[in-house]
C-alpha cells in the first residue's frame, strides 16, 4: 500500500514513525497526485484540515487525520481523540478491516447580487463548523494567540472580552430544503439581533464545545444553532452549558436542522469556518453528502 503523509504546522517526519512499523507501506511526504498513493496521513489541526479539504475531496483517497493541532474538534468528532487513537485506526485500516466512512462537508458560497459581494472564490468546504458574529470575533482573537496558548485553552481565554465587547447584529437566516439554485423556495427562519449564528456539520467546535449537539456527519443536514441577543452577564452565566449541550434550553437559543442555509447582514460581517477565516456575508451554506472518505476506529 502506498501513503501521503500531510504534516501540519508544528508537526515533523519524526510523528510519523510510530505509524511506519509496518513495513509494508511505501511512504511519501506531501499532497498526492491521484495515482500516488491509496490512502492520506493528515497530521494537524482543524485548521490544517481545512485548508486542505478541497484537494481531498478530489483525490477521494481515504483520510486519516492525526489529531496535532491547537484545535482537534473534527479528529474527536470522528472518535480520534489522541494520537493513539489515529494509530489503532490506521492498523486495523492496514490490517484490512473495513473502517472508512463517507461523510458530508459543509460548503459556503458566494450570494451574488446581494451588497457586497463576499471575497471568496468558488465554493469552500469546512469539515466541523462555519459561524457569523460573536463567534467569528471570538475566533479572530484567538487566532492571535500564540499557537501553544490556542491549543490550550485559547479559545475559552477569547469568550470573556468578547461577551462584554460584541454588540448583537441583524442578521437575516433563510432556509431551503432542495438543492435548487432558483431565487424562489427561500423562507426566512430568522430576522433579529443575533449574537451568533453557527452552521454545524459536526457536534464540536471551540476545543470541545457542542454548540451542535445533534449534528450528524452523514445525514445530509447543517445542524443550525442561532443566539438571539442578551444581556452580558446573562451570556457569561449561560455559556458553561454549551459543553454540555444544555444551551438549548436557552428560550433565545433556536436550533433546527437544514439543508440550504442563506445568511444576509446589514453590513458585511465575517465568516469563519473551522477557525479560519473564509469570507464576509452575504452567503450561502449548504451540504455535499458522502464527500470526504474517512478512517475511523472500527
Amino acid at each position: 500500500m502506498r501513503a501521503a503523509v500531510i504534516l501540519g504546522l508544528g508537526c515533523s517526519p519524526k510523528d510519523l514513525k510510530p505509524f511506519q512499523a509496518d513495513g509494508g507501506v511505501e511512504w511519501r511526504v506531501g499532497m498526492p497526485a491521484s495515482d500516488e498513493a491509496d490512502a492520506i496521513l493528515l497530521f494537524g489541526g482543524d485548521g490544517t484540515i481545512h485548508r486542505h479539504l478541497g484537494q481531498l475531496v478530489k483525490l477521494g483517497m481515504p483520510v486519516l487525520v492525526v489529531p496535532a493541532g491547537s484545535g482537534n474538534d473534527f479528529a474527536c468528532s470522528l472518535g480520534l481523540r489522541r494520537v493513539r487513537d489515529s494509530l489503532a485506526a490506521w492498523q486495523k485500516f492496514c490490517g484490512g478491516s473495513a473502517n472508512a466512512r463517507e461523510i458530508d462537508l459543509g460548503i459556503i458560497s458566494a450570494v451574488p447580487g446581494l451588497g457586497e459581494a463576499p471575497s471568496i472564490q468558488g465554493p469552500r468546504y469546512f469539515c466541523c463548523i462555519a459561524g457569523v458574529g460573536f463567534d467569528g470575533e471570538v475566533a479572530r482573537r484567538a487566532n492571535r494567540l500564540p499557537r501553544w496558548l490556542r491549543g490550550n485553552g485559547g479559545y475559552v481565554m477569547s469568550v470573556a472580552p468578547t461577551i462584554f465587547t460584541f454588540d448583537p447584529v441583524p442578521i437575516r437566516v433563510l432556509t431551503k430544503q432542495d438543492d435548487s439554485i432558483a431565487s424562489s423556495g427561500w423562507k426566512v427562519r430568522c430576522d433579529r439581533p443575533t449574537l451568533i449564528a453557527a452552521f454545524a456539520n459536526t457536534p464540536l467546535y471551540g476545543g470541545g464545545m457542542k454548540v451542535a449537539p445533534r449534528a450528524q456527519m452523514d445525514d445530509g443536514l447543517l445542524d443550525v444553532c442561532i443566539v438571539g441577543a442578551m444581556r452580558p452577564l446573562r451570556l457569561l452565566r449561560l455559556f458553561p452549558t454549551v459543553y454540555s449541550g444544555n444551551h438549548l434550553k436557552v428560550r433565545e437559543v433556536e436550533y433546527f436542522p437544514a439543508s440550504r442555509v442563506r445568511v444576509e447582514t446589514g453590513d458585511p460581517m465575517d465568516v469563519y469556518a473551522d477557525g479560519e477565516y473564509v469570507c464576509r456575508t452575504p452567503i450561502e451554506v449548504s451540504v455535499r453528502r458522502a464527500a470526504l472518505k474517512v478512517i475511523v476506529p472500527a
